[in-house]
């Protein structure tokens, strides 16, 4: 599935390319980027009508709107610059 977001003259797309058990393929932008299931835990388990759900949120991010998942496209380019760590505060603990 492939969802457009036109912005005056400039088309913003996104798309999955590939679905494996390693990860997913998708287009942004006319760009393509691997995201590993490592990377994006909450996509391993989606169906994959779900996943092929993919929209545009604004030019900047990517969403599944039925997983509840946005990525910006700068965490698409550089990943290494987002590292996955839930940081917790005191306030988790409360009961």
């Amino acid at each position: 599935m492939q969802t457009i977001l036109e912005n005056n003259t400039n088309a913003i797309s996104a798309s999955v390319l590939m679905i494996n058990n390693q990860g997913i393929m998708i287009s942004v932008a006319g760009n393509d980027y691997f995201l590993s299931y490592n990377r994006v835990p909450w996509l391993k388990d989606a169906t994959v009508r779900n996943i092929l759900n993919i929209k545009m949120l604004g030019k900047n991010a990517v969403e599944w709107p039925e997983l509840d998942v946005d990525l910006e496209v700068e965490s698409l380019k550089h990943p290494e610059r987002y590292p996955l760590v839930m940081r917790r505060n005191e306030f988790d603990y409360i009961q």
